[in-house]
């Protein structure tokens, strides 16, 4: 396996952009909220734009206000402020400086361009959730009250599909690790499946490959791995340390390489992932991986301290995404409190691993 990472393995730009030799959408599979994984995009931005991809989709944007986004990454002037409104308007709590910063990456990149020549996107891949209709428990009239585009993942799908597919166009995603499964679907224990087993394959990255296998691309960076053990819940590492252990024999360097058909790609993993696979290895997960630290060095995304204030406070507190799966939140300071910990628990997470 080494001998192949120092043979074929790229660094994480390069990858991205031979992912797209053979691909229209690569999905880029992150646990929210890590700084080095923002970082590296805002790098790529200028790296996709020199090799012809003009777009960069991020699952943390409200496609209602997609128009002012674009005229924020094309304006003369980069608006901090707007830029916040704009992130705000998708999710509350999401005040994270990194996420923003994609925005001005494009806005700087446009703004050293020649005229005439085409200016870089940022696609907004969600839509304004209601969340002050949810009545306190998930059934189908909640949901769909909540949701009230369809599904989050159907919407995007569609989306991509529109925007990107059908125009003969390339999209680089940034999305949650599940939002990216192509081949994989998620197992889930059901009473009368065979083997007592079901899988969810309805994910953004289910239904695009099902439609345009030839495509689409997924990539997985790193992360760790949710473990179940009796009825203990944990963060472990992938494949039972294996990737950690061989980027270390590696020097630790950024890269990336391939899963499917490459001996990495063996490696087995007895995750939470594994449930009702047999045999269960990584390139079945995803297709390719991104190493950029370790997991102990990986850290949380800076908290923008008043990306809720008295102005929206009011808005968040009744548009607070998935409340039953969190501590109430009832005044400005509990918000902020929240955002605050959302980061910390990243860095808490990894240090233990």
């Amino acid at each position: 396996m080494l001998e192949y990472l120092k043979r074929e393995a790229l660094s994480p730009e390069q990858y991205v952009i031979q992912s797209f030799k053979k691909h229209d959408v690569v999905l880029l599979g992150e646990r929210h909220i890590v700084k080095e994984n923002l970082l590296l995009l805002q790098r790529l931005v200028p790296v996709l734009h020199q090799n012809g991809i003009y777009q960069i989709g991020m699952e943390f944007g409200a496609s209602e206000v997609q128009e002012q986004l674009d005229r924020l990454v094309t304006a003369p002037v980069y608006d901090e402020a707007l830029a916040r409104e704009l992130l705000f308007a998708y999710n509350p709590t999401w005040g994270f400086q990194e996420y923003l910063d994609v925005y001005k990456a494009a806005w700087a990149l446009n703004r050293s361009l020649p005229k005439g020549a085409r200016r870089f996107r940022i696609l907004n891949l969600s839509y304004q959730f209601k969340w002050e209709r949810f009545g306190g428990k998930r059934n189908r009239e909640t949901m769909k009250a909540v949701f009230d585009r369809g599904t989050a993942d159907q919407f995007r799908a569609r989306l991509i599909e529109k925007e990107i597919l059908q125009k003969k166009e390339k999209l680089l995603a940034l999305v949650g690790g599940p939002h990216a499964y192509t081949r994989y679907a998620t197992p889930y224990f059901k009473y009368n499946g065979d083997d007592f087993c079901a899988f969810d394959s309805d994910w953004l990255g289910n239904r695009l490959y099902r439609k345009y296998p030839k495509k689409v691309f997924s990539v997985l960076l790193h992360q760790a791995f949710p473990h179940m053990e009796k009825d203990s819940f944990y963060m472990g590492s992938p494949a039972g340390g294996a990737i950690e252990r061989l980027m270390a024999a590696n020097g630790n360097r950024p890269v990336g390489f391939d899963l499917l058909g490459s001996p990495i790609g063996k490696l087995p993993d007895r995750s939470a992932h594994s449930l009702c696979y047999e045999s269960f290895v990584l390139e079945q997960f995803f297709d390719g991986y991104l190493f950029l630290e370790p997991l102990r060095d990986l850290e949380g995304c800076t908290v923008v301290d008043d990306f809720v204030n008295e102005s929206n406070v009011a808005h968040a507190l009744k548009n607070f995404p998935d409340p039953d799966w969190h501590s109430e939140v009832k005044t400005l300071e509990d918000l902020r409190r929240f955002i605050r910990q959302l980061s910390k628990e990243v860095s808490l997470e990894y240090r233990k691993l």
